[in-house]
């Protein structure tokens, strides 16, 4: 059987979950009808001739809100993600919390038909070195799925303790959220000084990661996630394929004219990494419905602001010959 990680060479498709609006614009229930049209829609562009894509659909992670998801609307997002993908591409379902709660998030994911696990950080806390291996240790234990762990927030790796979590069998990648390309390389080094080259695949997994994908493919991590393709999957595609094909002019003129001036807007609010991924999402003619507390919807000049930018973004791919999906 292929890998999981053989089948993510491309870009990454985290969707966002939709939710109902309740009382006071409140957020309700997990809309499945709302989801399950937002990844028909972007699983059409599988069928694109020149710039392909996505290669993987990444449900219930954090610009899906997993945080905010029970166990049962959990099972529902991830079996309604693999019925849309239907084995076109792999289902990889969010997981986290301590140790016995992702295990039980795992065996939900694995009956609704994930074919792998994105390993969030532990709740709150932060171990040290040996904590954090027996943790990771612990919740691959727990399934025979594949996993990629991933740093972010409070959970920091020393690379002495990615090498060693290499060594579990179905620990088969590595995405980081935390942006220091030093550590970074120093992980891809250590990992590989023990084990050779491709023992772990590895992921850009920072806000808005084209921004600094570049950057992460000069210390040897190929794949990024893409939040941007859930409300501009042209702009997103173009930008991945002229990245993977080195054509930097296309490139340049989506960083400087897009991706930077977005950074520099998700950077007015905390939470913004995907508040305004799901404004974008209503932008581009489908409700998501709003975020879930403690997150907050951005605000209606932001939102004036992100339409300007997917406008110009879409201008760039009409200046290089492009058509745009708009």
């Amino acid at each position: 059987m292929q890998s999981l990680v053989d089948r993510l060479d491309g870009l990454l498709f985290f969707p966002v979950t939709p939710f109902t609006r309740a009382a006071g614009d409140r957020p309700g229930r997990v809309d499945l009808d709302v989801y399950r049209e937002h990844l028909r829609s972007r699983l059409a562009f599988l069928d694109a001739p020149d710039r392909p894509g996505p290669a993987a659909v990444f449900a219930c992670c954090g610009t899906g809100e997993f945080h905010s998801l029970d166990v049962d609307e959990f099972t529902e997002c991830v079996r309604a993600a693999a019925e849309v993908a239907a084995g076109r591409v792999p289902v990889v379902a969010g997981v986290g919390y301590g140790a016995a709660l992702a295990a039980s998030f795992t065996s939900a994911a694995k009956e609704a038909g994930a074919d792998g696990l994105l390993v969030m950080p532990p709740y709150l806390v932060a171990g040290g070195a040996a904590g954090l291996r027996d943790h990771y240790t612990a919740v691959a234990e727990s399934t025979d799925l594949e996993l990629i762990i991933y740093q972010r927030d409070n959970v920091t790796f020393t690379p002495d303790v990615v090498a060693d979590l290499a060594e579990v069998p179905n620990i088969v990648g590595f995405k980081d959220g935390k942006g220091d390309l030093d550590l970074m390389q120093r992980i891809v080094s250590a990992v590989r000084d023990r084990h050779g080259e491709g023992k772990l695949h590895y992921f850009n997994g920072l806000p808005t990661a084209e921004m600094s994908q570049l950057a992460y493919a000069g210390v040897g991590v190929p794949n990024y996630s893409s939040a941007v393709f859930c409300f501009v999957p042209d702009v997103a595609l173009a930008f991945y394929h002229a990245y993977r094909a080195g054509e930097s002019s296309l490139v340049n003129a989506l960083l400087d004219r897009f991706f930077r001036p977005l950074v520099e807007l998700r950077a007015k609010a905390p939470g913004y990494a995907v508040a305004l991924v799901k404004a974008g999402v209503r932008l581009d003619g489908l409700d998501a419905g709003p975020v879930r507390p403690p997150l907050t919807d951005a605000a209606p000049e932001h939102v004036e602001r992100l339409a300007e930018l997917v406008t110009e973004g879409r201008r760039v791919l009409t200046e290089h010959g492009i058509d745009t999906a708009a």
